[in-house]
């Protein structure tokens, strides 16, 4: 009992925390007298209402927060808050169910990018911008933003920290205190974020498409203001800022803060992701061009090169913009470009998926298998650069992948006894789970996710959330062991 009291504690203090990021729409409201204030003003109250009322009612059980607090913490905030960040969509769209509703800000805030809206175009900008905005927050974490004020406040942050940080290097630090790590991933995030806006801004978008597209890129979520997603604006200037800014939000944000710190980019020499990473993107968008060539898709490599390296970029980093329709592209093309939304993104990124560095542990481990076939009694310890991978991180990362496929498996063939088609909802899972957007067949980059039963938009929910929480934050809760004193 004290422990669910200690967690409605800080729950109630980061939905006061998260009731502030209602202010952007409202400005943006304001200025475009959208006639949506008093729906945003209404929900903020409410938000902090509900969050004020948790910490009042469980303001004496403050105590620090250990491991399996944190797990729970995790899961707590991105159901809860997902809920209530469909309050507005439910109250401007009135024929909206909940189940649609919530897809959508899961979607948003887990940056998936997916949606279940149309007439994009003609929403309110202020609707558009809580769309795009909760991208952002997503993108970097809501704890991890929580652990930067919560300390303030008499709350531990560590574990909470360490149970959102994704990837196999969660012990790695940038400082020597966890508030201080937290606020200077935020500072570069924001940073970056800011270049990106002036950027497109630079390239030709308003100012409204330059934030809401920056907010999009940066937390690789794919949102867009307009049905046509980034073909709207048929601008290789465009396309080029953001093909740069996903390359960036897909790697390690640790490495863009200690290349800054250092004014050097020797992090980034140093980072074992970065250059299979950049390599495997540049080498398949080249690839893509000479096959779209060949196959008579487009008369002229230029043309090919310029749509197949965006569309590329875009669903390698996880982000899900799209610039043409990749769905009638020949099946290789976007079943490849799905396989590498499975294992690309760096750790520590804002991207979904296995992750680059477990790929690499993964390829590592194979290669000293086979040596060890022919040297069975050598030593040849499994080294990532200088780095030597323990057996329990090559272990972890063994049960991920299993588990990671295994959930493809799962949720796949439950959209199937659904009635849908194999390659749709293939695709729709592999999609969601890498928190990528869009996929092939019902669920291509032109159509949206409307079409799917609640039944089936609920199982896509559920693998944006277990990819959002990289699965075994969410599975390892229902073990006996968890639970146990």
């Amino acid at each position: 009992m004290i422990r669910l009291f200690s967690l409605a504690r800080v729950f109630g203090i980061m939905l006061m925390i998260f009731s502030t990021f209602y202010t952007l729409p409202i400005i943006t409201s304001w200025l475009f007298n959208d006639g949506t204030t008093p729906l945003f003003i209404r929900d903020m109250l409410l938000t902090f209402s509900f969050g004020g009322s948790l910490w009042v009612l469980s303001k004496d059980y403050a105590r620090e927060l250990k491991a399996k607090d944190g797990f729970i913490l995790v899961l707590l905030a991105w159901s809860g808050m997902a809920a209530i960040s469909a309050v507005p969509l439910m109250t401007y769209f009135p024929n909206i169910s909940f189940t649609d509703a919530y897809f959508e800000t899961m979607s948003g805030l887990s940056t998936t990018g997916a949606t279940v809206l149309s007439g994009l175009d003609n929403l309110p900008p202020a609707i558009n911008l809580w769309r795009h905005e909760l991208h952002w927050i997503g993108g970097m974490g809501i704890i991890v933003l929580a652990v930067a004020i919560l300390p303030i406040l008499g709350v531990g942050g560590r574990q909470v920290f360490m149970s959102e940080t994704p990837g196999p290097m969660k012990d790695s630090k940038l400082t020597p205190r966890i508030t201080e790590t937290a606020r200077n991933l935020w500072a570069i995030y924001a940073g970056i974020t800011v270049a990106c806006i002036l950027g497109l801004k630079w390239a030709g978008m308003n100012w409204l498409d330059a934030i809401c597209h920056a907010f999009s890129t940066m937390g690789l979520g794919g949102f867009s203001t307009h049905d046509a997603n980034i073909a709207y604006f048929d601008s290789p200037a465009i396309e080029g800022v953001l093909m740069v800014f996903m390359l960036l939000s897909g790697m390690n944000f640790a490495t863009h803060f200690l290349a800054m710190r250092n004014r050097s980019f020797n992090p980034y020499k140093y980072d074992v992701e970065a250059k299979p990473y950049l390599a495997l993107i540049m080498g398949s968008c080249v690839a893509v061009a000479v096959f779209l060539v060949h196959k008579g898709v487009y008369p002229e490599y230029l043309i090919a090169l310029r749509n197949a390296a965006f569309n590329v970029i875009s669903m390698a980093t996880d982000c899900g913009f799209w610039s043409v329709d990749f769905n009638q592209w020949p099946i290789f093309v976007p079943l490849w470009m799905l396989f590498l939304a499975c294992i690309t993104v760096n750790t520590g990124s804002t991207g979904g998926g296995i992750k680059m560095m477990r790929t690499l542990i993964l390829a590592k481990q194979s290669e000293v298998q086979m040596f060890l076939l022919n040297h069975p009694t050598a030593v040849h310890p499994l080294k990532l650069g200088k780095m030597i991978v323990h057996s329990n991180v090559q272990l972890s990362v063994l049960g991920f992948i299993f588990v990671y496929f295994m959930s493809i498996v799962i949720l796949t063939f439950m959209l199937i006894v659904t009635g849908m088609d194999f390659v749709s909802a293939l695709s729709a899972i592999v999609s969601c789970l890498n928190n990528a957007g869009p996929g092939l067949g019902q669920v291509g980059p032109t159509a949206t996710y409307a079409s799917l039963s609640d039944f089936q938009t609920w199982i896509c929910t559920l693998a944006m959330f277990l990819g959002r929480m990289e699965i075994f934050t969410v599975l390892v809760i229902f073990t006996p062991a968890f639970w146990r004193k």
